[in-house]
């Protein structure tokens, strides 16, 4: 596979932490201005925020969990060449199912929704893991 069609994923998932992490900052610093939430409140890092800062901001952590088992799964298998169509078909579901967590997440915020979103990801991830795992360890 070429190097763009591997990384385009790659690059969709790291799109969609920043875009979390700057809709973090701007509904945090929205609580700030309006009064809902103090400064003193949170400077030592003090769970103070309002539901939604808290909401948009959790999903931005979660981007910063499972996806960095992605990120390296993509890294060793550009190394190794082990990046065929199979790859990419599983990395564009690994994302796609990412993308559908943090909506559900910043949308409805329904958990089971949002729980059988993750734990799809997380299945595609590890059968991706899985046999980029064999193949090494095959040869094939």
């Amino acid at each position: 596979m070429s190097i763009q069609s591997v990384l385009l994923p790659v690059f969709v998932q790291v799109g969609l932490t920043f875009f979390l992490l700057f809709w973090t900052g701007g509904v945090r610093v929205s609580s700030l201005r309006s009064g809902a939430v103090k400064m003193k409140d949170i400077a030592l890092g003090q769970q103070a925020w309002p539901e939604r800062p808290a909401q948009i901001a959790r999903a931005y952590q979660n981007q910063l969990e499972i996806p960095i088992l992605f990120y390296a799964l993509v890294g060793f298998a550009l190394f190794t060449n082990k990046d065929d169509l199979l790859f990419v078909i599983f990395e564009w579901l690994f994302v796609l199912l990412r993308l559908v967590h943090a909506a559900i997440h910043t949308g409805s915020n329904n958990v089971i929704r949002r729980f059988q979103a993750f734990v799809a990801g997380v299945i595609v991830l590890m059968i991706g893991w899985i046999i980029f795992a064999v193949r090494i360890l095959t040869g094939i």
